[in-house]
């Protein structure tokens, strides 16, 4: 896991340069130093897929900033003073909600400009009796699994909501933004017809998912999965021995082919599990950490998802050819800054 220090020191130089660019003024050149500006609208996220999706919607029509660094934890992410300069200056932000940025939610609302829009994509798309709890978010903490981004019918409702708001902030825009959530809806349906026939290759009894983190209660729910359980508790930590014990009965009761880590926060806890029961081990996962480099097709939501059901499908026993060969594209320009 990257460093604190390291977190710190990429937002504050990706937020230094930023800062400067967008509160430069109109366009043209900076009259003291020479330098051009940016006089777009500037449009400020937390998370990679959220970033993603905004991209997809906006374009090139404003600038993009994400705040979350990829390869972080977002549930304890902390963003540096520099940030609340950033977001003094921006037109509107969008984050997931959910009680999962808090630190940004609260630095956003001491800091935004008045009549800013801070939309929770989240709290917008899902009613409190949709909220699902677990083992990495249980209800007694009162924080419900803000990850519905995995579930790409939720996702087309959080492109509908960035459409809508940009067109409440730049009514000379909404041919693009409409134009760009029609293309990009359409593609989430392609993308949920492939996903869903690939999905049927995978014997019905071994659609269960072991994870490191609960990332996909709202996915299975509507693809028909089981969550069987996750080894990430609620402060984030690592499991106790009662817990460990309790999982491996649950998987030895269930049958579970595979369990499933994550890439950027290796396991061995998960990984002995895995030993203890004979299913396979898979560190492949991404909950919010897109896969590529910024510039690519791949490094995007769509990117993100595709890699995920490739690998859940292929070690549960299903047939991933079609969706493998799936063409990764954006359907507008992605110009945005994802911090690294």
């Amino acid at each position: 896991m990257t460093s604190h220090f390291t977190f710190r020191s990429a937002s504050l130089a990706v937020l230094a340069s930023l800062v400067a660019v967008s509160c430069g003024g109109g366009g043209g050149s900076d009259s003291s130093s020479g330098e051009p500006t940016d006089d777009r609208l500037l449009v400020v996220t937390t998370v990679a897929p959220i970033t993603s999706i905004a991209a997809n919607i906006i374009g090139d029509r404003a600038k993009i900033v994400g705040l979350v660094p990829e390869g972080t934890n977002s549930h304890t992410f902390e963003p540096p003073p520099s940030a609340a300069e950033l977001l003094s200056t921006a037109d509107v932000v969008f984050i997931n909600g959910l009680q999962l940025e808090e630190p940004t939610k609260e630095l956003a609302e001491a800091n935004l400009a008045d009549e800013v829009p801070l939309v929770e994509l989240g709290d917008e798309t899902i009613r409190p009796d949709q909220y699902k709890y677990d083992f990495s978010f249980p209800e007694s903490d009162g924080k419900p699994n803000p990850h519905l981004w995995t579930d790409p019918t939720l996702v087309k409702v959080y492109a509908g909501l960035i459409r809508d708001t940009m067109v409440g902030v730049d009514p000379d825009g909404e041919s693009v933004y409409d134009s760009n959530f029609t293309a990009f809806s359409s593609l989430v349906d392609e993308f949920d017809e492939v996903i869903a026939a690939t999905f049927e290759t995978i014997p019905v009894d071994q659609r269960k998912l072991v994870t490191y983190h609960d990332a996909y209660a709202y996915f299975a729910d509507t693809y028909g999965w089981n969550v069987i359980g996750a080894v990430q508790p609620a402060d984030f930590g690592e499991p106790t021995a009662g817990d460990v014990i309790d999982l491996i009965e649950q998987i030895d009761a269930e049958g579970v082919p595979a369990v499933f880590g994550s890439e950027v926060f290796p396991s061995p806890v998960l990984e002995q599990i895995a030993n203890e029961t004979g299913a396979v081990y898979v560190d492949d996962l991404r909950d919010d950490d897109l896969p590529g480099e910024p510039g690519e097709a791949e490094h995007s939501w769509l990117g993100l998802m595709k890699s995920n059901f490739v690998t859940m499908t292929d070690a549960l026993g299903g047939d991933s050819a079609t969706l493998a060969t799936f063409e990764l594209r954006n359907v507008a320009t992605d110009e945005a800054t994802y911090p690294q």
